[in-house]
């Protein structure tokens, strides 16, 4: 491994030291665990001072500083997320000494049995506690409750209860059942599995090639185009599936919205939030399929609309990438529709959210944001569909989407939209993953191993 070094200008989030860790080390292993964790320090303040999501300044740093290898890399990418991760447990230690942030960068890799166990133990060495190293490693960490018992007896002094996993706030705004609780929490503390998609090629064909490759695929279990990707990271720029566009990553979770927007190939259908495009993709291969399976004609069209400029710059590359023909991009400039009223098929409003249905993907997220990340936004979301809305034809359908679990964004926007709108009534979908009829989806990340997300499907009336 190389020797990693601290970002430049060090935050002062946690109180151990201003400066950096300045301890003795004794060992070549204390010596090289003393530099990633100033580094995984110093990169852990520069989050929670700038509010930034971790991947990104994680990105940068590695941008900035090319000296590092794959191995060095990994150690710090993956203690640092694990570090948020159980953040709702180590918040609740002491601070105020530098053997502090040594002790949870040891918690954290025992608890995850991470691989750099000699790390680990230069780091409890660093941290001076008492308790013996190897006799936590024998510990059973394979379930949740197995994970908590360990930090319990690493750290005797702190009360550490299951629910602590997420910030207080969550359980105000995104109730769940109690007996579905720890299935939640489990989830949100397990590091996501990779999910794609096939297009204009078999799944199974994909799983072939990616397979001869070395990567960990198989076909989902649920929609025929769905792509298992293992959790090991991928460079896909490595791949020519990917860069010939016959596959791209989407959560299974996200696959959802355009399975139960259902777009027929000679639909024409409006996404109004596209972001850079990967429900408009979706949207685009399943009218190919559709059209495959029926023997017609693709004859179908997509607009797809932002505010951001650069994002639909991408949404063109992706979808060129992918040779799809019928996609045209509309930036919105104003309030006014970018589109014709009451022209589509269909309309996909995959809202802005607080995106606590990907919280198991960014857990810095949990900790960076407040409640008003779910509380501030319904104001907007019904904005979104009201406008969204008017371009939807007589006896056309209506998906509304978020990758939020709290019904202040979800259910309530939804209700308070049909309130206003009598025009529209819901439709009815079956959950993909239980089999269950309902009028509003949620999709909970414990169900298929995926992100949390909502959909709603409504219908214009003739």
């Amino acid at each position: 491994m190389g020797n990693p070094t601290s970002l430049s200008q060090p935050t002062t989030h946690d109180t151990s030291s201003a400066m950096g860790l300045n301890v003795d080390t004794h060992t070549p292993s204390q010596k090289r665990a003393l530099s990633y964790a100033n580094t995984i320090k110093q990169l852990f303040d520069d989050i929670f001072s700038s509010k930034q999501p971790a991947d990104r300044v994680l990105a940068n740093y590695f941008r900035e500083h090319k000296k590092h290898g794959s191995k060095d890399r990994k150690v710090i990418r993956e203690s640092l997320f694990s570090l948020f991760r159980w953040w709702g447990w180590f918040k609740k230690l002491e601070d105020n000494q530098i053997s502090s942030f040594f002790a949870k960068l040891s918690a954290a890799a025992l608890i995850e049995a991470h691989p750099w166990q000699d790390i680990a133990k230069a780091w409890h060495e660093l941290a001076q506690l008492s308790t013996d190293f190897e006799a936590l490693q024998s510990l059973d960490v394979d379930s949740l409750d197995g994970k908590l018992a360990l930090a319990q007896k690493l750290f005797p002094s702190a009360l550490f209860a299951l629910e602590d996993l997420l910030p207080n706030w969550f359980w105000d705004v995104c109730p769940i059942a109690p007996e579905r609780k720890a299935q939640l929490i489990e989830a949100m503390v397990s590091r996501p599995p990779i999910w794609g998609r096939a297009q204009g090629i078999s799944s199974q064909s994909a799983v072939t090639q990616l397979q001869q490759l070395g990567i960990d695929a198989s076909a989902g279990h649920y929609f025929d185009d769905a792509l298992s990707l293992g959790s090991k990271s991928i460079n896909l720029n490595e791949i020519s599936l990917y860069k010939d566009g016959k596959i791209e990553i989407q959560d299974l979770a996200s696959q959802v919205i355009g399975q139960t927007c259902a777009p027929k190939p000679a639909d024409n259908w409006w996404d109004t939030c596209s972001g850079a495009g990967g429900k408009t993709l979706q949207l685009r291969s399943l009218m190919q399929i559709e059209a495959k399976s029926q023997k017609v004609k693709l004859s179908g069209s997509i607009i797809s609309s932002d505010i951001r400029s650069h994002a639909l710059e991408e949404l063109t590359k992706r979808a060129s990438r992918a040779k799809f023909d019928g996609i045209q991009v509309a930036r919105w400039k104003s309030d006014a529709l970018p589109v014709p009223s009451k022209h589509f098929d269909g309309v996909l409003v995959d809202a802005p959210c607080s995106c606590t249905g990907t919280w198991r993907r960014n857990p810095d997220m949990r900790w960076l944001d407040s409640v008003e990340a779910v509380t501030d936004k319904a104001a907007l979301q019904l904005d979104i569909l009201s406008r969204s809305s008017q371009a939807v034809k007589p006896a056309g359908t209506l998906v509304y989407a978020t990758c939020s679990l709290s019904p202040i964004e979800n259910e309530d926007v939804v209700k308070a939209f049909l309130q206003q709108h009598s025009e529209f009534s819901l439709v009815p979908v079956k959950h993909p993953f239980t089999g269950e009829q309902t009028e509003m989806l949620t999709v909970w990340p414990f169900e298929a191993n995926s992100d949390g997300m909502f959909v709603a499907r409504m219908q214009r009336k003739l």
